[in-house]
């Protein structure tokens, strides 16, 4: 299947595309904040850069976007168009999140992934991250 904008009008697209502050990862930090929790964005001396860090609590949560980083949802899927290209980039991207995650967790960081579908149902999200920051360890 072809691509239905033109190359230009494709990279303007592209272009726009963030990687940091989000409209889900907003979401996520508005509702933490919300809740009295307070953290840090992007800590570069952790694998990965996670989006959120509660540093004395030692947890961290990645707010992801489905189809970057090849969610199992409808989202998620490898585009039909360009398949050699996007295939081996996103399943990287996801390779990637799986050693930095595991990365965190043998330095003792507890890891909590956010995809961009969930934040879609306000009330199940701020009930996981509930559960997820009360506990201890």
């Amino acid at each position: 299947m072809a691509d239905k904008l033109t190359p230009e009008r494709r990279s303007a697209n592209m272009a726009k595309i963030r990687a940091k502050n989000t409209k889900p990862e907003m979401l996520v930090r508005r509702m933490v904040h919300g809740m009295g929790y307070r953290y840090r964005l992007y800590r570069k001396d952790l694998p990965g850069k996670p989006d959120l860090v509660f540093g004395p609590r030692r947890k961290v949560i990645f707010v992801h976007g489905c189809f970057w980083h090849l969610h199992d949802c409808r989202d998620g899927r490898i585009p039909a168009s360009r398949r050699d290209y996007w295939e081996p980039k996103l399943r990287r991207n996801a390779e990637r999140d799986a050693e930095q995650q595991a990365a965190l967790q043998a330095a003792g960081w507890q890891v909590l992934t956010i995809w961009e579908c969930e934040t879609k149902d306000i009330a199940a999200l701020k009930e996981r991250l509930v559960n997820f920051l009360k506990t201890a360890e």
